[in-house]
């Protein structure tokens, strides 16, 4: 394997299947990204068996091609490597199977490498009706979600984001069991069967990262046990988790007692003031008392201090409430909201608050109170 190609390229690639690497794999190979360089480009590959990523280099990117081949090279060191030389051409070579050259400007890197036959086969199989959306909604679903899966282990089905495709609906729902994050986007055409999976929320947030926000598509391949995502040059595989997700609809209530409406970005800062006299181990509490039209946020805490914000907002009818919730929860349900206010649905202290934006009706939000008053 002998080869050319511009630095900006192969750091682009390497930089997108490097999200596949682990440091704490027992399989050696696995700390590799896999080159296999053939007569049509180079395909870039890497794996934790959590999640696969193979990006390929079309062949009229690349500067020169003396001879085809494979290899297994270093992940960590490869792509510091290439990150910080200087040159614009790199120049990599394979030398008797067991060491790779790179060269670019008066740089020279001689680094072991591993045979590509010891790579696993990561059988990136496609199927021929795969759900199809834009980048750009795939990425806000993921991000308006991803944040409300659970870090818990007991529970692994909740670490995960639930995809469930109906008709020409796709819904992402994440929850923690204390807070639950749905949201849902239109698909182009309808899908002949409905499917239900639920993917490691680390996984999908790995994906966002190397998921540009544009109008162009991606495609979801879905199987029994694996998702594949292809987008632009690159197909992003990740396991499914066993199980059933628990069914979060019921806890949604169908009517409510009262609506507030507060400008987001206010509403945000004042739980944001009134959170810094909480701690953690008290679950951030901030209580919530609701008169005319005003609002008053506040926290007391023995060994701190106590805290009291007022601010203005609007409701839809003359009820009144005193609820509290926990202040990290109810931001990170802010940060979702892009609309210029954020509207808040009550029915007493005891059941779900729901949050959501006021021109976005795909999006919907719940935070469990905690019972203080």
């Amino acid at each position: 394997m002998k080869f050319s190609i511009r630095k900006e390229v192969l750091l682009h690639s390497l930089s997108q299947v490097s999200k596949a690497l682990s440091s704490k794999n027992l399989i050696p190979v696995l700390a590799g990204i896999k080159f296999n360089l053939t007569n049509e480009g180079l395909f870039l590959s890497a794996s934790d068996n959590d999640i696969s990523i193979e990006t390929f280099v079309d062949k009229s990117k690349l500067e020169e091609v003396t001879e085809i081949g494979s290899t297994v090279i270093q992940g960590k060191y490869i792509l510091e490597i290439i990150r910080k030389l200087e040159g614009r051409i790199v120049s990599i070579e394979l030398l008797d199977n067991i060491k790779v050259l790179i060269s670019c400007g008066n740089s020279e890197f001689n680094l072991n490498c591993m045979e590509a036959s010891e790579f696993p086969n990561l059988n990136m199989e496609e199927k021929k009706d795969p759900i199809i959306l834009k980048k750009s909604e795939f990425k806000n679903l993921i991000n308006k979600t991803s944040f409300a899966v659970s870090t818990q282990e007991t529970r692994p089905i909740l670490t995960g984001i639930n995809f469930k495709i109906s008709e020409d609906k796709l819904e992402a729902i994440a929850t923690d069991s204390y807070r639950l994050a749905k949201k849902y986007a239109v698909l182009g055409t309808k899908v002949a069967e409905e499917l239900n999976i639920v993917i490691p929320g680390k996984n999908l947030i790995e994906l966002t990262k190397i998921l540009e926000e544009t109008d162009d598509n991606i495609e979801m391949h879905i199987f029994t046990n694996k998702v594949l995502f292809k987008f632009d040059n690159t197909l992003f595989q990740s396991r499914v988790l066993s199980g059933t997700f628990p069914d979060v609809n019921r806890l949604i209530p169908a009517s409510f007692e009262l609506e507030v409406t507060a400008n987001a970005n206010e509403f945000y800062n004042v739980i944001d003031r009134a959170a810094l006299l909480t701690s953690e181990k008290d679950k951030n509490i901030v209580k919530f008392e609701c008169e005319n039209k005003e609002v008053i946020v506040s926290s007391n805490s023995p060994e701190i201090g106590r805290v009291e914000e007022k601010m203005e907002i609007e409701k839809n009818n003359d009820n009144n409430i005193k609820i509290a919730f926990s202040s990290r929860f109810m931001m990170d349900a802010i940060r979702t909201v892009e609309s210029k206010n954020v509207i808040l649905k009550f029915n007493n202290d005891v059941q779900p608050i729901i949050v959501t934006d006021e021109k976005d009706e795909t999006l919907l939000q719940l935070i469990l109170p905690i019972k203080t008053y």
